[in-house]
């Protein structure tokens, strides 16, 4: 009996052989000169067999060296490319500008190699999958099938999700691509010492010198990324992919996360790809961005993927989407995504803290808070960027702070399943605080203000348990609506369990500090405090599924 540790551990289908071909450090020319370095696995010296595409920029080394050995191991010729300007690759690592141009040309290279036998197929998570996207329009038919894992085909609107800018996700990738000049050894130390570069960085007042903070030098596409703060201006435009997604015909599959930083932009994107009439597969656990899960649950599906579009005997499920259940740990395959059988439920924001399906009169106050930038709220669990950080929390030492409100309902009669786009629409008067802690009247300078809103399950040991949230900077003053689109999900309320919302006005250092002055990003010289009074109508729409999901 062959010895396949590996395949075991991510639960891959057996292996066709035990021997695997290595080739390191293979020159790839692009179309201006640069050499991109890339490994080859095969089963044999030049088998022609499909070829797995990995275009990275984080290094050729363990783990992704050892997932490659796997998947050759089951039929496949594996190429592993290092992205310009990282590992000992050639030119410059601009991110997202060149990976169209460089993928094309990877691909050309493919086509003069004995073992390409013309079935190409691509997988990775993240900025891996990013890369798939600026490929796949242009592939034609020889793309045979993607493997797309917690990622976006536009790094645009992730990067000032609900308007706000991404400091956590972005400020943390630039000091692991910095990490990659060191040493093992060294980043093991700043690992173990809480990477306290990071930290000072994370807390920096202004943004500007934040990356400098961090990694000692300043990072090019850190500060344009903080002058570049419209996702829609031609700068994003020219470096996403969105709008090449019609003419994508590969088949392919989506995997994604209830904790992940890129799932309602994948999502997006998936419903992009349906529009323009393919059958995309959607897998959604309960996973963060570095679940362990998730790297073996992506790796098992992405093989079977793929035998089953290149001859495998792998047979595809019949429903296009699988979502994971929380609450109750049970996965459910549907049609599609969203569910389109059922309704809404609304519940309102009360005085006292309650939630219930009662609204309380049209402006009356509910309940107020101050945020202060100098001390911001902080962030607890939920997407982030490193797992030690993210996913499932108590709540507890957030919901202890006075600048977060919490509205909870009556414990639950029966059993509450939600699934979908999840909303808040949140009623608020905000106006900037005088230093003698007096409010200004609406009548006076107008504030600018972000809202964050959370939705959780407490349970009967009055545990608060963090579901799902999101943020919407807005500017205003007087009564002002703001509609806070959080994240999707899947997931049933016990009975006995009650709901709650929590509201504040940030979660730092997920979405950078709000300065009060609609200064913009990186020149936040004055930090104002700002009171929000809540006021009603404020409510949180629930998506419940009909009987067919």
């Amino acid at each position: 009996m062959r010895l396949d540790p590996v395949g075991r551990l991510l639960k891959l289908p057996p292996a066709l052989t035990g021997r695997v071909r290595v080739t390191k450090g293979i020159p790839v020319r692009m179309r201006d000169g640069a050499i991109l370095r890339a490994d080859h696995y095969g089963p044999a010296l030049d088998a022609a067999l499909p070829t797995v595409l990995v275009r990275t920029p984080y290094g050729r080394g363990a783990p992704t060296s050892v997932l490659c050995r796997a998947v050759a191991q089951r039929g496949f010729n594996v190429l592993i490319q290092s992205c310009r300007g990282t590992s000992d690759s050639g030119g410059t690592f601009e991110p997202l500008l060149q990976e169209r141009e460089d993928g094309l040309d990877t691909l050309d290279w493919l086509r003069l190699q004995r073992w390409y036998d013309g079935r190409l197929l691509t997988y990775g998570p993240s900025y891996v999958g990013f890369v798939q996207w600026a490929l796949a329009a242009e592939a034609g038919d020889e793309l045979q099938a993607m493997a797309t894992i917690v990622t976006a085909s536009d790094f645009g609107p992730p990067t000032y999700a609900g308007g706000a800018f991404s400091l956590d996700t972005v400020l943390t990738w630039s000091a692991i691509l910095d990490a990659q000049r060191g040493t093992r050894l060294d980043n093991a130390v700043d690992l173990l010492r809480g990477q306290p570069r990071l930290q000072r960085g994370l807390a920096r007042v202004p943004l500007a010198e934040a990356d400098r903070i961090t990694t000692g030098a300043e990072v090019e596409f850190f500060q344009r990324w903080l002058a570049e703060a419209d996702p829609t201006s031609p700068y994003w435009t020219q470096r996403g992919h969105t709008h090449t997604l019609p003419k994508v015909t590969a088949p392919v599959l989506m995997i994604g996360g209830w904790y992940d930083i890129f799932l309602p932009w994948q999502l997006a994107d998936y419903t992009a790809l349906q529009a323009a009439g393919l059958r995309p597969h959607l897998t959604v656990g309960p996973w963060h961005h570095g679940s362990a899960g998730l790297f073996q649950h992506s790796a098992a599906e992405a093989v079977a993927w793929f035998r089953a579009h290149t001859g495998g005997p792998e047979s595809i499920r019949e429903q296009p989407v699988r979502v994971h259940v929380g609450g109750t740990d049970t996965w459910r395959e549907l049609p599609e995504w969203p569910p389109v059988d059922g309704g809404t439920r609304r519940l309102h924001l009360g005085r006292d803290g309650g939630l219930s399906a009662t609204a309380a009169p049209d402006g009356e106050r509910l309940e107020g808070f101050t945020y202060d930038p100098k001390d911001p709220t902080p962030a607890l669990g939920g997407p982030r960027l490193i797992g030690k950080i993210s996913g499932r929390r108590d709540n507890h030492p957030l919901e202890a702070r006075p600048d977060v409100l919490t509205f909870t309902s009556e414990p639950l009669e029966e059993p509450l399943e939600v699934v979908g786009p999840i909303a808040a629409e949140i009623t608020v008067r905000a106006a900037c605080v005088r230093p003698d802690g007096t409010p200004f009247t609406d009548r006076d300078l107008v504030p600018h203000f972000d809202v964050f809103v959370r939705l959780c399950e407490v349970d009967e040991q009055d545990r608060s348990w963090n579901i799902c949230d999101g943020l919407a900077r807005a500017t205003g003053g007087g009564g002002v609506e703001v509609r806070v689109e959080l994240w999707p999900t899947a997931y049933r309320f016990a009975a006995g369990r009650r709901i709650r919302v929590q509201v504040s006005g940030g979660a730092h250092p997920r979405f950078s500090r709000n300065p009060g002055t609609g200064a913009p990003l990186g020149h936040e010289l004055e930090l104002r405090a700002v009171r929000q009074e809540i006021l009603a109508p404020s409510s949180i729409i629930l998506p419940v599924p009909g009987p067919q999901s």
